[in-house]
């Protein structure tokens, strides 16, 4: 929590209606991109009126977290990117503008993750509508990584925050604080919602640290189809080896292939992580030509089974995971496995598909 206790002093809380305002600090200026972001993003300029909040979101595991946030207090919640798909080059469809237009408040990730949905979001939200990029708000840009998929030369940071629990559980938080504004009457079902979420997230980031440990250190290296967990690897310890998709999303070149095939084979990596939604012969070939384990069900913003499953969660998510990575590295996921995920709070939202 210290990261996200950091951010916050970049802005004031208005008690009376506990909405955030933007306030000149050094922190701020040092957690957005430009100027710009650090006085608008996630700004509730008034509480809403005689009706609960219209939400909207963006991947599945943000509209996941949102979802428990807001419980049964009456929000409405959409989830705009459909699972499965590509959320960095993904084009919402001109169906989405009508979301858009009724909109109090839209929950994105940000980083340069969600461009095209986020310019339609600015050409159409009203002019009281909060736009909350929650990975600009909580990360300072001297903490953003680059990597194989996200190059610093091409200027776009690995997005893919919410695949580490300390981080998703700073997202959580910026929802209870944004629709705590909106919607004060609700305030504290918010709080008791989160308090809940961040639970169990507190649960799954504890178990994971646990099964880490049953893993050499020298032997927790993720080779993976998309740069999904850079902050995760480095929360707890992990060095992720390479990525097989690149910054322009096409297929990686013969010597990119050459160069980890003899990395796999130099740090002897016990198993090679591929996509379920994303399939990857180049990781079934690296597999194959080095003997070494390939492993084609991980997920990053694809929930497990379908909404209102208990597993249809971001902690459904990631537990699957986090059990798979462990056990394919040849660790020990009981500590995981004995967490109960079961949905804490009720999910309402409109998944789209």
């Amino acid at each position: 929590m210290k990261l996200l206790i950091k951010r916050f002093t970049a802005v004031c809380l208005v008690v009376s209606v506990a909405v955030l305002v933007a306030c000149s600090t050094d922190d701020a200026t040092d957690s957005a991109t430009n100027s710009e972001i650090t006085a608008q993003n996630c700004v509730v300029g008034a509480p809403l009126v005689g009706r609960a909040p219209r939400v909207v979101a963006t991947v599945a595991p943000i509209t996941s977290l949102v979802a428990q946030v807001v419980g049964d207090t009456g929000a409405s919640i959409v989830g705009l990117v459909p699972e499965g798909t590509n959320s960095h080059t993904f084009e919402p469809p001109p169906s989405a503008a009508a979301v858009l237009e009724q909109a109090d408040v839209v929950f994105m990730n940000g980083l340069v993750l969600e461009e095209p949905t986020k310019d339609l979001a600015q050409s159409n939200i009203g002019t009281a509508a909060v736009l909350c990029e929650l990975g600009t708000f909580v990360l300072p840009e001297s903490e953003w990584l680059y990597d194989f998929s996200f190059p610093k030369e091409g200027g776009k940071p690995n997005p893919h925050l919410w695949t580490n629990p300390p981080m998703a559980k700073q997202y959580a938080e910026v929802v209870l604080q944004v629709l705590s504004g909106l919607d004060p009457t609700n305030a504290a079902q918010y709080q008791s919602n989160f308090n809940l979420v961040a639970e169990q997230i507190d649960q799954l980031d504890a178990a994971m640290a646990v099964a880490t440990l049953t893993i050499p250190a020298t032997a927790r290296l993720l080779l993976t189809y998309h740069d999904a967990y850079g902050y995760f690897a480095k929360h707890y310890g992990w060095t992720v080896v390479g990525a097989i998709q690149p910054s322009s999303f096409d297929e990686p070149t013969p010597k990119d292939v050459a160069d980890l095939i003899a990395q796999v084979r130099e740090r002897k990596v016990r198993a090679i992580f591929g996509s379920e939604v994303f399939p990857s012969s180049i990781l079934d070939q690296i597999g194959a030509e080095t003997s070494t384990r390939y492993i084609d069900v991980l997920r990053d913003d694809d929930l497990p089974g379908v909404s209102g499953d208990d597993a249809h969660s971001w902690q459904g998510l990631m537990q699957f995971n986090f059990i798979t990575m462990i056990e394919a590295l040849g660790g020990d996921a009981s500590a995981l496995r004995a967490l109960s995920m079961a949905l804490p709070v009720a999910d309402s939202a409109r998944y789209t598909q």
